[in-house]
């Protein structure tokens, strides 16, 4: 079983990359037509509560890297395979709030998350358990996210796909 079918087959886990994960696996579109500078094709497979879609890259099963794009105009490779993305909303559901992806952002936005939702760490934890995936630690998870956005996610260039315009950057050194 794919990990996104594992993820549509348990309740808790799909609950919890819902929320607080914002990573909704319902079919739907991007807000505009996109592509991928390069051609490689784009697969939209989740959204979020904004609007902005999760998009798998290239051929390939989930092993695929996934890059996300906002309503904004802001786009991002965010893991290289279904199972480091969903580690990362495990460890960091919250990334969003860390535009610098330093440990004290996310500290600061887990102490908002835990004031509204107390149980968050344990259901995080039966939701990694559900699914068969460890949860890396925040630092871990941000020193990952910023290796790839600005190591190899730089020649992951969204468009607009009637007006050819880039997509910026979502995170910046």
């Amino acid at each position: 079983m794919s990990l996104l079918d594992a993820i549509r087959a348990d309740s808790a886990a799909a609950g919890f990359l819902a929320w607080p994960g914002d990573f909704s696996l319902d079919a739907y579109e991007h807000g505009e037509e996109v592509v991928l500078a390069s051609g490689e094709a784009l697969e939209p497979v989740a959204k979020d509560g904004a609007g902005g879609t999760f998009f798998l890259c290239g051929g390939g099963g989930e092993e695929r890297p996934v890059l996300y794009a906002d309503l904004e105009g802001s786009a991002a490779l965010l893991a290289v395979g279904v199972p480091e993305l969903v580690r990362l909303l495990l460890a960091v559901p919250w990334w969003r709030d860390c535009p610098r992806l330093t440990v004290e952002e996310s500290g600061e936005a887990a102490e908002e998350y835990l004031e509204d939702q107390p149980g968050l760490y344990a259901e995080r934890d039966a939701a990694a358990a559900a699914l068969g995936l460890d949860v890396p630690s925040a630092a871990e998870a941000l020193a990952r996210l910023r290796e790839l956005t600005l190591g190899p996610g730089a020649s992951y260039v969204l468009l607009n796909a009637e007006e050819r315009l880039a997509y910026e950057p979502l995170f910046r050194p």
